[in-house]
């Protein structure tokens, strides 16, 4: 014996409650919802990371070119102060050569006048790293030191010169000189320690240029996330529900309309027109199971005609005979059998009407006999037997009673096709769930194999030889548009059993 099998296709977490119908007012408020937002497209977004990102890149391109000049000037500074105080030092020691040999004063003045034009040549570099002032004091004990170097050459030539004048000369310039040669020392040494602290800054800046483009990837990581791949895998879960025959549109979820907002006004528009064309299918589908129904219909129609033909003709034979009460009798004979095709004439229009869907409350019951009553003959004519007791309980549901008519039709049939040796059709009725009522279709026909149960709901899968393939994923669809389910069990050559779950109507739980 096969192990049996049961099938649920609804998926983990999924509500089941759904839309059941959505009208033209809606979906153009809907569409108007979604194209009237403020715009904030996708790519704008994406730029703008981008030129942040580039604004980040460029300012510590920009800071490292900066920094790079302000070493590479006081680098210039330096080797300039460095070439200054040679010249002052040098100065100096043959201004103390003249002092104690009176030899190189011309020497230390030479030294004093290249001191000069070093300044004035890299004044401009000079004033950048230390500023003017700084650069004027220089320039004025220079010029000091210069001016008493002449005044010592002066009075080595005037024979005239007191002995007072030749030592506050000397005095001064050893004072002038010592300044020089300290002032230069002080802003090379201040120059170097401020290039060590550049250098550092420029060693720390990779680490937070680093720091802050890891922190702007991942920002960026994330925002692609959230404006990509999250809408991505809402729209995969929208093609998954519509794909089950869920066709509720797709509303606004954010404030600005972006490229996935076109792309929801684009899929809205899909699932109108596939909702209208899925009805036109099921009214097509109505229109072959009467083909499949004609024979039937043919004796339910046949059957009282000919009753109310025997009927009429009796009656006009024997007019005169005939007593008042027989009279009577026959002709309420003739109006039973006009109100039996009527009846079934009725049911047919009611089953091919096409009118918009509507909801409402629908007994189980009554919907189960009328459609009985469509395959009545189907089952005579292949041996099988209905087994089905009406409730007298309040099975009540919501819903289009034409659509669900069109269900049970397919269940029906398939049933009475799966037994071509004739067998038993039954129907019954579990309203033990709170919220749910489950109508059971079973036969004891050859069943449904293992390998292909799963697929039994799939468009264009069938296992007869004549078929779409359609009327169960119809089926399915109309159930789901309902806010049910269906599952189905299957033993081979013991039967099928498909369990219909449909909400209950509110007013009568």
């Amino acid at each position: 014996m096969s192990e049996e099998k049961n099938e649920s296709f609804e998926e983990p977490g999924e509500t089941s409650k759904i839309p059941l119908m959505v009208d033209d007012a809606s979906i153009n408020e809907v569409q108007r919802g979604l194209a009237e937002r403020p715009t904030m497209s996708v790519r704008a977004k994406i730029i703008m990371g981008f030129v942040v990102l580039f604004i980040l890149s460029a300012g510590a391109s920009i800071t490292f070119l900066v920094l790079g000049s302000r070493i590479d000037q006081k680098v210039k500074f330096m080797e300039t102060g460095n070439n200054f105080s040679f010249e002052i030092q040098q100065a100096r020691r043959f201004e103390k050569n003249y002092f104690l040999y009176k030899t190189n004063l011309l020497d230390a003045l030479e030294n004093a006048q290249n001191a000069i034009e070093l300044l004035k040549i890299q004044k401009a570099n000079i004033s950048r790293v230390i500023g003017t002032e700084k650069w004027q004091i220089m320039m004025d004990h220079i010029n000091r030191y210069e001016k008493l170097l002449e005044n010592l050459r002066t009075q080595k030539n005037d024979e005239t010169s007191n002995k007072l004048n030749y030592d506050e000369t000397e005095a001064e310039l050893r004072r002038h000189g010592a300044k020089m040669i300290a002032l230069a020392a002080n802003l090379v040494e201040q120059e170097r320690k401020e290039v060590e602290d550049l250098s550092k800054l420029c060693g720390q800046i990779p680490l937070v240029f680093l720091a802050l483009l890891l922190i702007l990837m991942i920002y960026l990581t994330n925002f692609l996330a959230r404006q990509i791949v999250r809408p991505l895998n809402r729209f995969v879960e929208y093609t998954r529900r519509i794909a089950q025959g869920d066709y509720s549109l797709i509303t606004p979820t954010k404030r600005y309309k972006d490229e996935f907002s076109r792309l929801a006004i684009a899929i809205n528009w899909m699932l109108d027109q596939l909702q209208k064309n899925q009805e036109q299918y099921i009214q097509s589908r109505k229109m072959a199971a009467i083909g499949t129904l004609t024979s039937g219909i043919a004796h339910e129609l046949n059957n009282p005609l000919n009753n109310i033909c025997i009927t009429t003709e009796s009656l006009l034979d024997e007019l005169e005979e005939l007593s008042q009460d027989e009279k009577r009798k026959r002709l309420n004979d003739v109006y039973a059998q006009a109100e039996r095709a009527s009846g079934t004439v009725r049911d047919l229009l009611d089953f091919t009407r096409i009118d918009q869907p509507s909801f409402v409350t629908v007994s189980v019951d009554e919907l189960i006999s009328s459609t009985l009553k469509l395959v009545k003959h189907e089952m005579e004519l292949n041996n099988v037997e209905p087994n089905y007791t009406p409730s007298n309980e309040l099975n009540k549901i919501k819903g289009d009673f034409s659509q669900l008519q069109q269900v049970f039709l397919n269940l029906m049939i398939n049933s009475i096709q799966a037994m071509p040796r004739g067998g038993v059709l039954g129907v019954s009725i579990d309203h033990g769930d709170p919220e749910l009522i489950r109508i059971d279709v079973g036969d004891t026909g050859i069943g449904i194999p293992q390998a292909v149960i799963s697929q039994i709901f799939d468009p264009f899968f069938t296992t007869k030889e004549k078929g779409t393939g359609l009327g169960l994923s119809v089926s399915y669809s109309i159930i789901r548009k309902h806010g049910g389910k269906i599952l189905v069990k299957s033993q081979i050559n013991q039967g099928t059993t498909f369990s219909v779950y449909l909400p209950k109507s509110k007013e009568h739980t």
